[in-house]
């Protein structure tokens, strides 16, 4: 069985023409639905976390505000998305959706979240259309708890992960590696553990080979208990915010040869969707699917 972790309050009513596809998650829960992947016995509904838990991870100040709409209009430009009572409940649930996939995967050593990879989140400051740290707050929880004692974020978002690395960065049993297009967003970049800039333009072949390459290296040195996976595919050569050139056929591969190579080495891998844009909105999800499609194909052929 793969562990799919999803909300359906993920989407809600939202914009049209607004940049980011809010309706995605939705989009993506139904495909997979369509193809079998997500059945009623393989889903799992994450709860909301309360103002308290997210202050443990993040400025308490901070989450106060955006919880209670009280955030400055400068602050929420920084942001990129519209305060609402909807963007508030879905963002109170999705990093306990990334940590219970989190916790999934290192019970069945696999398990896939029909969203998260919010890593433009910083300790007192949203950016990027991220709020909250969805990967930073279930590796603060899990290592609180004793769950793990080295974790890996992996995150092949195509621009950096500066919120994930500035939140974790004095933090030694998390190891982040961010493997994104230098020239891209965020302009200031933060000090991940690791980070891979790519050039604009770059094809499958030597995309993959960084790709595999690191991750191969990064899991013999580390011999982490837990990889998170930011599976973003905003990678993707179409992508209005991409900058690479990779196909549709590369991101498979390249999830494939991750959750693989991870799995070889009976490594749990908690995989999250990160980012990507279309304004077709159905094609975007079946991208977003193809982590998962890759899962479940692995998930099913492990004894």
């Amino acid at each position: 069985m793969l562990p799919l972790v999803y909300h359906p309050d993920y989407s809600f009513p939202f914009p049209g023409k607004h940049r980011f596809p809010m309706e995605k998650f939705s989009l993506l829960q139904g495909y997979l639905r369509s193809k079998g992947i997500a059945r009623g016995d393989n889903e799992f509904r994450p709860s909301r976390a309360k103002p308290a838990l997210l202050s443990q991870a993040h400025c308490p100040q901070y989450v106060s505000a955006m919880v209670n709409g009280t955030l400055e209009s400068k602050a929420l430009r920084r942001m990129g998305l519209p305060w609402s009572e909807g963007l508030m409940k879905r963002t109170c649930i999705a990093p306990m959706g990334t940590l219970m996939t989190a916790q999934l995967a290192l019970q069945h050593g696999l398990a896939c979240h029909l969203a998260g990879g919010t890593h433009h989140a910083h300790y007192d400051f949203g950016s990027g259309f991220c709020i909250f740290n969805d990967q930073a707050f279930a590796v603060q929880q899990l290592l609180a708890r004793g769950a793990v004692e080295t974790v890996l974020l992996f995150d092949c978002d195509v621009h950096q992960g500066d919120g994930t690395a500035a939140m974790l960065a004095q933090e030694p049993r998390a190891f982040t590696c961010s493997i994104h297009c230098e020239k891209n967003f965020p302009v200031r970049k933060m000090h991940s553990d690791l980070d891979v800039g790519l050039p604009p333009g770059m094809t499958d072949g030597d995309y993959l080979d960084v790709v595999f390459d690191t991750l191969e290296r990064l899991l013999d040195q580390l011999q982490p208990d837990l990889v998170f996976y930011d599976a973003g595919v905003d990678i993707y050569a179409q992508d209005p915010l991409g900058r690479l050139a990779v196909s549709e056929q590369g991101i498979a591969d390249r999830d494939r040869g991750v959750i693989e190579r991870c799995r070889r080495r009976h490594i749990p891998v908690a995989t999250v969707i990160g980012g990507g844009y279309d304004d077709d909105r159905d094609a975007l999800a079946r991208r977003h699917a193809i982590v998962i499609e890759e899962a479940a194909t692995i998930a099913a052929s492990s004894p």
